[in-house]
């Protein structure tokens, strides 16, 4: 079988897109060059807000910008497509469809991880994007598990740290968000998901005892995986998880 060439529907936002892109060198086993994964990289950063268009505050659809990526990256060689943007999982089904490879889904992906690793409830921290369209809350209720999500008033606090501070470029201040996380295990999360790849930017900096979740790094351990190379250096319970869920490179739309 020819190496798999991995696309990257990046740009959404663009920080988190380079990071995920750095994610895959820095976990990828390899001594040389060769040794590591190929991938070929979009960065459309002029596609529209998605969060904007789910909510229903513009009509300009971000979908057909996606859409027409995800082709040119084929169109390019890529065999298989990685997308670092949950609030984009919400056009899923119809990029998918459109697709003549493989997509890899960052909240299938990601839920699937929790529940191979025992948690029966978790918490998401997530854009109103996400959440008001209750992405992670089918894909909980489908695999048997528990869902819980910010207040309005703590969503109002993730959001400007979203929007207002990581997407401007600027350092946030972690108190609101660590007080957020402690409230949703306090409720019962055993896990609790950065399931916007903005806050996966944070993970460094947040205390290490946290169970946090990185939707981010769970693609980027799949990805690898799905490109045939050796994953490293990711948390030992994540380094365990081998997806059934993932996509087949066997199988080809015509």
């Amino acid at each position: 079988m020819n190496p798999v060439t991995l696309g990257i529907l990046g740009g959404l936002g663009p920080a988190s897109g380079v990071y995920f892109a750095q994610m895959l060198v820095e976990h990828t086993r390899a001594e040389r060059d060769q040794e590591h994964l190929n991938f070929l990289f979009s960065s459309r950063a002029d596609t529209p807000d998605r969060t904007e268009y789910i909510l229903g505050r513009t009509q300009n659809d971000p979908s057909p910008v996606m859409i027409s990526e995800v082709e040119r990256l084929v169109s390019a060689g890529a065999n298989a497509i990685a997308i670092p943007c949950n609030t984009a999982h919400y056009f899923y089904d119809r990029i998918a469809e459109s697709s003549r490879v493989p997509i890899l889904n960052i909240i299938d992906l990601t839920v699937e991880f929790c529940q191979s690793s025992g948690a029966k409830t978790i918490g998401v921290l997530a854009t109103e994007g996400t959440i008001s369209s209750g992405a992670y809350e089918k894909v909980c209720t489908a695999a048997g598990v528990s869902y819980l999500t910010c207040t309005e008033c703590q969503q109002k606090t993730v959001s400007q740290m979203i929007y207002g501070e990581i997407k401007r470029g600027r350092e946030p201040d972690l108190a609101p968000l660590i007080e957020i996380i402690r409230d949703l295990v306090g409720r019962g999360a055993e896990a609790v998901v950065l399931g916007c790849t903005e806050l996966s930017l944070l993970k460094r900096s947040l205390p290490s005892e946290l169970p946090l979740v990185d939707s981010l790094e769970v693609l980027a351990l799949c990805a690898i995986r799905l490109c045939g190379k050796e994953p490293i250096g990711f948390d030992s319970s994540l380094m365990n998880f081998i997806s059934v869920k993932g996509p087949c490179l066997c199988y080809s739309k015509n």
